[in-house]
């Protein structure tokens, strides 16, 4: 883990761009932009791994979401031959195709789970030091709570991935590819087509942990590779609520219920940071202060997590 010193910024973004996940413009949801105050903490430098998941599932016997089989009570009125374990999965597209229905690249794979990230088909093999994915919020919160941990509120993960910095439109400055070179693992190419992810970046689809520069404060991949999970509940009307108040927000912990009007129904906890599948062409969201949405019992093989602990705590570890 890294230490986090703490400090006053400001939250959000008012980045416009054509490309936010088909919500074209200004990224609304993370406006306005707020002053915010936390407390210094320690946040694990990557992303959690495949091989430190399997020692908590190995200690634990613990069944992730993906692993259970759905019930009849969950999915009232999905066909009974619909209700076997499995989970999300990014499909290719034979060819381009309009990017207004992300159902056309995500689907429901049986057996896909963290030991089998695209399906039953795929397996671990070579890929310890790869970010565990499949993940709902639950095993996140779950692995956490067994570590002594927990996961970061999304205060808490801004202020991390600005690394000190004001303002910058990445994680590592202003330019995308500074020098000519990528600073993380999004995508390139055609999406999403199935000969789409060029690999320009040095990698085609997700990456080990720790493959591109820390930022500042020594932490990696707080842009692309896999989203992360954060403990707050998502409202597109929270950074309004904050801002409203008129003061500098303390340690905020998100808003007390969820609401997406998107999918008013579902319940969802915040993503951040954005995956090895976010690009120019759809959905930019690698760009720091930006925000994603997932709901907290779906997960797939773009979304993992990472741990932060209070200060007094990782001391008397120490």
């Amino acid at each position: 883990m890294v230490w986090i010193p703490g400090g006053e910024f400001s939250m959000g973004s008012d980045v416009a761009s054509e490309s936010l996940c088909g919500l074209p413009g200004v990224t609304r949801d993370a406006l306005p932009i707020h002053r915010v105050y936390v407390d210094g903490f320690w946040m694990d430098a990557t992303e959690m791994t495949n091989e430190q998941f399997e020692k908590f599932v190995k200690a634990t016997g613990y069944v992730t979401v993906a692993e259970q089989k759905p019930t009849k009570e969950e999915f009232p009125t999905a066909p009974p031959e619909n209700l076997v374990a499995g989970s999300t999965v990014f499909t290719p597209t034979p060819q381009a195709v309009k990017l207004d229905n992300y159902f056309q690249w995500w689907s429901c794979v049986p057996g896909a789970d963290w030991r089998h990230p695209t399906g039953p088909n795929s397996d671990l093999k070579g890929r310890e030091k790869y970010p565990v994915v499949q993940v709902a919020y639950e095993d996140a919160a779950a692995y956490a709570k067994w570590a002594g941990k927990r996961l970061p509120t999304e205060a808490e993960w801004e202020f991390a991935a600005r690394g000190g910095a004001a303002g910058k439109l990445y994680a590592w400055g202003d330019e995308l590819k500074p020098g000519g070179k990528w600073m993380a693992n999004i995508y390139q190419g055609k999406f999403p087509t199935l000969d789409g992810d060029t690999g320009e970046d040095g990698f085609k689809g997700i990456a080990p942990v720790g493959q591109f520069p820390p930022n500042a404060y020594g932490l990696h991949d707080m842009a692309g590779n896999v989203w992360e999970w954060c403990s707050d509940w998502y409202r597109p009307d929270y950074f309004a609520q904050l801002k409203t108040a008129g003061t500098v927000a303390r340690n905020p912990q998100g808003p007390d219920s969820p609401y997406d009007p998107m999918e008013p129904t579902e319940k969802k906890r915040v993503h951040r940071g954005g995956s090895f599948l976010c690009t120019d062409q759809y959905c930019t969201r690698y760009m720091v202060g930006t925000r994603g949405k997932g709901e907290v019992r779906t997960a797939s093989n773009h979304v993992g997590f990472r741990c932060v602990k209070a200060a007094e705590t990782q001391k008397a570890k120490n």
